[in-house]
């Protein structure tokens, strides 16, 4: 799979959970289904779901960079799970703050291999 290809699958993935995590459409589907009892267990698994299509568009910029710098999947993948445990630690009461922190975790990361792109390009 190309790196196009994994950034915009890491887009959707993010937008989807991002959606079903900060809005009710989610909770009102599964109602609809008739499947309201696991209304109360579906941050657990959104949530972590939300952090590792962020690692995925975070590893996407890595590739599309050309691969500038150490190999960073040690770190997403580290950083999803510590987000996700935090989260369930902290019952949930920070989630908006940590998932935008987390995005803007990935914004920087992108502004920093496009920085170090311009550099060898100049270079």
């Amino acid at each position: 799979m190309n790196d196009e290809k994994l950034l915009r699958r890491g887009i959707i993935g993010t937008a989807i959970a991002a959606v079903c995590c900060f809005t009710p459409a989610l909770v009102v589907l599964v109602g609809f289904v008739g499947l309201s009892a696991v209304v109360g267990w579906l941050d657990y698994g959104l949530f972590p779901l939300l952090f590792a299509s962020m690692g995925v568009v975070a590893y996407a910029l890595y590739l599309r960079s050309g691969r500038k710098g150490p190999m960073p999947a040690f770190w997403i993948v580290l950083l999803a799970v510590a987000l996700s445990a935090f989260l369930f630690w902290v019952e949930f009461r920070y989630a908006l703050r940590l998932s935008i922190a987390a995005a803007a975790a990935v914004a920087a990361y992108a502004w920093y291999l496009h920085r170090c792109e311009q550099r060898q390009s100049t270079a």
